[in-house]
């Protein structure tokens, strides 16, 4: 393993991170003030609990998990488009490093910098609500678990882009949608029998109902369907990934 690698391709994306730092930052705190102004005091003044919880509190891991989301998706598609959009992607494939090592550096950053703003959004929800989280290493583990899943399904839109506009398509059209469906800021068991059932059918749903799990220990679903749903999709993000490399799909264009 490369590690020199690794970690000139890590260091190199995190720079890009840090050269506009106060946006990076700057827009996730006011996307969560903004969140809790609609949905916790406008919701929240008609919806006082959810499950014994306090309604503002209640939707602090759909917003962290939303950010993570979108941080992920968008971190990770760029970092691999962009050397593709300027060619400079093809001196990594001459370079003594494996396809291995190039998606650890790059998915390793893009989940880095989603854990970042997602500790950015956790610590502008103190200022709002008081947060005890129940199990922090679980929430931990879906955290990450949940970064670099999405990370790698980034670099597999990064790699299927064949221009910017692309790249926005499936986080703004499908992954964003799926988040407000999925039990974000409020509990599959407040919706009628029918929709309840149709909502169970969205995979974000086991992610967030995790992910809340250890803030509260209050899910949805159990939470072992929880962790087994997000160690289904990392795999089957692994094996899409090890599937472009070995034929070379979008990336001889």
């Amino acid at each position: 393993m490369n590690w020199l690698a690794i970690k000139s391709i890590y260091i190199s994306e995190m720079k890009r991170f840090f050269r506009t730092l106060s946006q990076s930052i700057l827009s996730p705190v006011l996307s969560t003030v903004l969140y809790f102004v609609v949905f916790g005091a406008a919701i929240g003044g008609r919806i006082q609990e959810v499950g014994g919880i306090s309604y503002g509190a209640f939707i602090v891991p759909g917003l962290i998990m939303l950010t993570v989301l979108q941080q992920s998706l968008s971190n990770a598609s760029f970092g691999i488009y962009f050397p593709k959009f300027t060619g400079t992607i093809f001196e990594l494939f001459t370079a003594p490093i494996s396809f291995v090592e190039i998606l650890i550096g790059y998915v390793g950053s893009a989940a880095s910098k989603a854990m970042i703003i997602a500790f950015v959004t956790l610590i502008t929800a103190t200022f709002f609500v008081d947060l005890q989280i129940a199990h922090p290493f679980w929430a931990l583990g879906f955290l990450v678990l949940t970064a670099v899943s999405f990370s790698l399904l980034g670099f597999i839109i990064g790699i299927w882009a064949s221009n910017f506009e692309q790249l926005q398509i499936i986080p703004l059209l499908v992954v964003t949608p799926l988040v407000f469906l999925g039990g974000a800021f409020y509990s599959a068991d407040m919706l009628p029998g029918f929709w309840e059932t149709v909502v169970k059918f969205n995979p974000v749903l086991y992610l967030i109902s995790g992910f809340r799990w250890a803030f509260f220990e209050v899910s949805d679903v159990p939470v072992g369907v929880s962790l087994a749903a997000i160690s289904i999709f990392l795999l089957l993000c692994i094996s899409a990934v090890a599937w472009i490399f070995k034929t070379g799909w979008r990336l001889k264009e």
